[in-house]
């Protein structure tokens, strides 16, 4: 196997393994689920739907057999909200 390939399928073994920050259930025929919500809202709204998930994953994480799961959830959903409010600026 060329190391080309095998960078390339540690990138797809990634992206199949990584619930976070890549479902591969959030993605179909190339849509992320997020771009199409984020599409279909305007950006007040958006900001409100990251804000409430990045809530709802800190709400819940304790209840939950992976709880270091939904703080990256929480996190991951929080970062997206910091990245709009600074494009904003």
């Amino acid at each position: 196997m060329k190391l080309k390939d095998i960078q390339e399928f540690r990138q797809k073994e990634k992206k199949i393994n990584d619930p976070v920050n890549n479902p591969l259930h959030y993605n179909r025929k190339g849509v992320e689920c997020i771009n199409a919500i984020e599409a279909s809202m305007s950006n007040e709204e958006f900001k409100g739907y990251l804000k409430g998930n990045a809530i709802k994953y800190l709400w819940r994480y304790k209840y939950k057999n992976n709880p270091i799961e939904d703080l990256s959830k929480s996190m991951w959903y929080t970062n997206k909200l910091k990245e709009l409010i600074n494009v904003e600026k």
